[in-house]
């Protein structure tokens, strides 16, 4: 086998593959011997079927089978031995790939064109200077989330008088022109209300200190105003049945459901952090703020990477790509989509490209390696993050781990998490490698700072 590759300009390679009998000669015959032990054809013994009849059925087939076998093995192979950085995956040359007949003997010849990475250095050091938003854990972020532990633990008791987010539960009836019960109107007789959620301030007023066995006059209509899905699901019909609808309605209140948030005391500090973890507020609000920290670091550390993205895109500067030949690529990697997809998308492809070469040199050059105990710790870490979003901030590490090891084994998973713990391992070592310019900010206005562009 003969193998060529040129690549003039450093980015569009041409490889050039010339496949001779002698090379895949030997595996076909030896494959059409096994053939033949198998075959069973009428009028033969098993085992005594003409080889000639064998190479006629299966001979091409054999071949086309072993030169491509052949192709894949000694294309990528070359690759890796000579350090070649592939973009994508090799596609036919259309100029120079001529139609092979396997049929007859001979030299069999293959041309592919193959995207090469370009040249770039990508390095850091302390002559480097990216800020770090350092997050304070103020009062404000313990108070907002005592309050959300207090509302996890909060439960509904019935009141007579309805204030602020109290929820109703009434009979609902349809009016006439002269304020009576419309005979065969609409009516429904549970219908929930939350007023503070009552889009019309006239109507919303309505229930101001109203009680329980009132029957309050309004219209659903001008209560949620150009939302009619929100006025079909209160009266329990179809869209179409109130497009039309500008009757009043009488609302007679049966129940009031007033939200009682949990009171701050040990009760609360027993179902947030386990019994005894803590023993009075002033503890409980060191525990939150000790597990807001980690939180808030994460938020940082994200910002980092993307201000260090943005960074080395900007030290590294324009970089040629093979343009042509890769959208020839992202066309046939989506087939479904069309050139138009490819058009609309090419440009964040190459940006995102362009990040991912640079992300693999410092990578490399900062000997950044992914363990099994990584995977493991990043996967808790997220099982963690979902607990807490249910208020759930004692979970045991058995059970993390249990989760984490279901997770694990989920192939789709698995690229994620490696992902997420290269940026992790990644951006710890790069803290210690560029000059930091800490900066201390709010998590209100470390916001504002990721809503700049």
């Amino acid at each position: 086998m003969k193998i060529t590759f040129d690549c003039p300009d450093k980015i569009n390679g041409v490889m050039t593959m010339v496949i001779e009998p002698a090379d895949y000669q030997e595996k076909v015959e030896k494959t059409l011997k096994d053939y033949r032990k198998k075959a069973q054809v009428p009028g033969f013994r098993p085992g005594q079927v003409p080889m000639g009849m064998v190479k006629r059925q299966y001979g091409t087939a054999v071949k086309v089978e072993e030169v491509n076998r052949l192709i894949s093995e000694k294309l990528y192979g070359y690759i890796q031995e000579n350090k070649i950085q592939m973009l994508g995956e090799p596609l036919p040359n259309q100029e120079k790939q001529k139609p092979q007949d396997f049929e007859k003997e001979g030299d069999l010849e293959f041309v592919f064109d193959i995207a090469v990475a370009p040249e770039m250095k990508a390095e850091l050091t302390d002559k480097d200077k990216i800020t770090y938003y350092d997050i304070k854990v103020d009062d404000k972020l313990v108070d907002d989330q005592v309050q959300m532990y207090a509302s996890q633990g909060g439960e509904f008791k019935e009141a007579e008088t309805f204030s602020g987010n109290d929820t109703l539960t009434g009979e609902l009836r349809e009016l006439d022109k002269k304020g009576n019960t419309k005979e065969g109107g609409l009516t429904n007789e549970a219908a929930m209300i939350m007023p503070a959620y009552v889009k019309d301030e006239k109507q919303r007023k309505l229930f101001d200190g109203a009680k329980k066995g009132d029957v309050i006059t309004f219209n659903p209509k001008k209560a949620y105003p150009d939302n009619d899905a929100e006025v079909a699901a209160l009266l329990k019909v179809q869209k179409d049945d109130v497009k039309d609808l500008d009757s009043d309605f009488s609302y007679q209140i049966n129940e009031i459901r007033h939200f009682q948030p949990a009171e701050i005391n040990q009760q609360l500090f027993d179902r947030v952090f386990g019994e005894g973890t803590v023993k009075d507020e002033k503890a409980f609000r060191e525990k939150i703020a000790e597990t807001i920290k980690p939180q808030l670091q994460a938020n940082s550390d994200y910002k980092f990477l993307l201000d260090l993205r943005a960074y080395m895109e900007n030290k590294v500067g324009e970089v040629k790509f093979p343009e042509a030949l890769l959208k020839r690529v992202m066309i046939q990697n989506n087939q479904d989509k069309g050139a138009d997809y490819v058009e609309k998308n090419f440009e964040g492809s190459i940006k995102e490209l362009k990040w991912h070469l640079i992300k693999e040199q410092l990578v490399a050059a900062n000997e950044i390696k992914v363990e099994e105990a990584d995977l493991k710790a990043v996967a808790k870490d997220a099982i963690r993050q979902q607990f807490a979003q249910y208020g759930m901030s004692n979970v045991p590490d058995d059970v993390l781990e249990n989760y984490a090891a279901e997770q694990l084994k989920k192939r789709e998973n698995v690229d994620g998490f490696v992902d997420r713990a290269v940026d992790q391992k990644l951006v710890e070592k790069l803290k210690t490698v560029v000059k930091l310019t800490k900066k201390s900010v709010s998590l209100e206005d470390f916001n504002k700072t990721m809503q700049e562009k």
